[in-house]
């Protein structure tokens, strides 16, 4: 018997995160043949909509207020759980992003719900969903199932791979009033400080920079084959604490957790802290003078020399590569 799974859509400046597509795909496995019903929160919402039931929401609902111009947490617990109420899930999805880790356990608490973090595989097992996701920094993984009661987990950007876009798909869109009330936080005006790149959760590619660079002048050389490659631009913390770089590009236990297709460390020795937010990328390849740099133990191609003989021979064969 298929089961009703609902997703809370990621929007970040008005456009929908990958992560959204993600979470529909999970939400699809999870229904087993019941119904998939994304919720989308904003202030004025437009074309959104749609792309949510291309990507295989059976229908979608537009919760506009004032309050939910930006994320805060009050407003959007407040929101999601009168669509909960309303719509009386079996289940509830979300991205593992900043908005999904603050939010999913508050909404686990006020419905005594458990929850399934960071998830980053599921399967179905006698129509159970079985969920994997990764313990100790990423030196284990752990398989849960939910027994009882709402199914509420958060997935991992990059992870679970989105349904085929079918722009001929339709479903259902409708608006839903909210009440929001005794706003305990107000965002008056968001500035953000640019990175000028991809977003690194959701990024494909990442070349990542440490110690090894030496200077803050010197990332250049990695925005360069950052721009080559279509990629985004990560760095250590090391990296970061020498000033080289903002803590925005961190990448590790303390920043951000990052699955791409492909991981490019250069000037990176591996320490365990780096290596919980990365390790689990689909391939790694380390570029280090030192060959004993621990880097290379999760490595799926190492390559042993100065960072700044290598990194420009790199740059010039991709960029042949991209002319023929």
């Amino acid at each position: 018997m298929g089961r009703k799974v609902l997703v809370l859509a990621d929007i970040r400046d008005g456009a929908l995160r990958n992560v959204s597509f993600e979470a529909i795909a999970a939400a699809k496995l999870i229904a087993d043949g019941g119904e998939v019903v994304a919720a989308l929160f904003g202030e004025s919402i437009g074309e959104e909509s749609s792309s949510l039931i291309h990507y295989g929401a059976d229908r979608v609902l537009k919760v506009e207020h004032p309050n939910l111009k930006s994320y805060t947490t009050d407003a959007c617990q407040q929101a999601l759980l009168q669509v909960i109420d309303r719509e009386k899930p079996d289940g509830l999805i979300m991205g593992h992003t900043a908005q999904g880790k603050d939010l999913a356990p508050r909404i686990a608490i006020k419905l005594n719900a458990g929850l399934v973090s960071d998830v980053v595989d599921i399967e179905m097992d006698g129509g159970e969903a079985v969920f994997t996701r990764p313990i100790y920094s990423g030196k284990a993984f752990e398989k849960l199932k939910v027994k009882e009661g709402l199914v509420l987990a958060t997935i991992r950007p990059n992870n679970i791979t989105p349904l085929e876009k079918d722009e001929a798909r339709s479903g259902e869109v409708s608006n839903i009033t909210v009440d929001i009330n005794d706003l305990r936080t107000i965002i008056k005006d968001v500035v953000r400080k640019s990175t000028g790149g991809i977003d690194l959760s959701e990024a494909k590619i990442i070349v990542s920079g440490g110690r090894g660079l030496k200077a803050a002048d010197n990332f250049q050389l990695l925005e360069e084959l950052a721009n080559v490659l279509g990629a985004a631009v990560g760095a250590s913390r090391g990296a970061c604490d020498a000033g080289y770089c903002d803590y925005s590009l961190q990448v590790g236990q303390t920043g951000k957790v990052v699955t791409p297709d492909l991981y490019i460390a250069v000037g990176i020795s591996g320490a365990i802290q780096h290596l919980a937010g990365m390790s689990n990328s689909k391939v790694i390849v380390a570029i280090n003078k030192d060959p004993e740099a621990p880097i290379f133990e999760v490595a799926d191609y190492g390559i042993v020399g100065d960072l700044f003989d290598v990194v420009p021979l790199l740059i010039e064969e991709m960029k042949a590569v991209a002319v023929s």
